[in-house]
């Protein structure tokens, strides 16, 4: 042993909403090899105010929640639920299990005004529906971070792919999974239809009045 530092405040779980505090002063330990060190604390994660139990808790509560909610209903900052969410975000990406993915969504999602996009990529199989990846904007070259993140050989396993008729998308799904069905959303197709059918329609009404017939359609 070295010394102790000074006492800090670790937060924890509020109960019966009275707030809750561990209080413990870190140990210094002195190490031949390494210096002064101080001890890996079990209930924290370095510097961070909150105890690892009270930052799952809330994580926890942000998914049913906004953050801002939880922030005030447990009477902490709107930094500390981000911080929760962060860790446990982290850890899940840490821990994901990719084996016997099979089926596949792409979608995107606007999150800044001036057509800025995140393109998303979900696990739609029967027994598991999550959250796989994110991308910034919805390019090409998005997409084919993705498929270098999953792998060649898990790509190959794919049976279904889901997707809408954003032809960046048609080209990398086309380019890296051949073998998958690729289903195209219907509000897509039946966008495309319905133009290819008033095209159709203005057509015969142009050459019904070329013909001096009435333009019934």
């Amino acid at each position: 042993g070295y010394d102790r530092l000074a006492k800090r405040r670790f937060e924890f779980v509020p109960l019966w909403g009275i707030k809750v505090f561990l209080v413990y002063a870190p140990r210094r330990v002195e190490c031949p090899s390494c210096g002064i060190r101080v001890e890996q604390l079990p209930w924290a994660r370095g510097k961070r105010p909150l105890t690892r139990a009270y930052g799952w808790f809330l994580a926890s509560w942000a998914r049913r929640l906004s953050w801002k909610e939880t922030a005030e209903v447990f009477r902490t900052s709107w930094e500390s639920v981000f911080r929760s969410v962060e860790m446990a975000v982290e850890w899940g990406r840490a821990h994901q299990d990719l084996s016997g993915v099979q089926a596949i969504g792409i979608d995107e999602i606007a999150w800044k005004k001036g057509h800025k996009y995140l393109t998303l990529v979900y696990q739609i199989d029967a027994h598991c529906k999550r959250l796989l990846w994110i991308g910034k904007e919805r390019k090409t070259k998005t997409l084919l971070r993705f498929f270098r993140w999953f792998g060649a050989e898990r790509s190959q396993q794919l049976r279904y792919i889901c997707s809408d008729m954003w032809k960046p998308y048609l080209k990398v799904i086309a380019k890296k999974v051949g073998q998958a069905v690729h289903v195209l959303d219907r509000f897509h197709i039946m966008a495309h239809f319905s133009k290819a059918l008033n095209e159709v329609r203005a057509g015969e009404v142009k050459e019904l009045k070329a013909k001096g017939y009435e333009p019934v359609l």
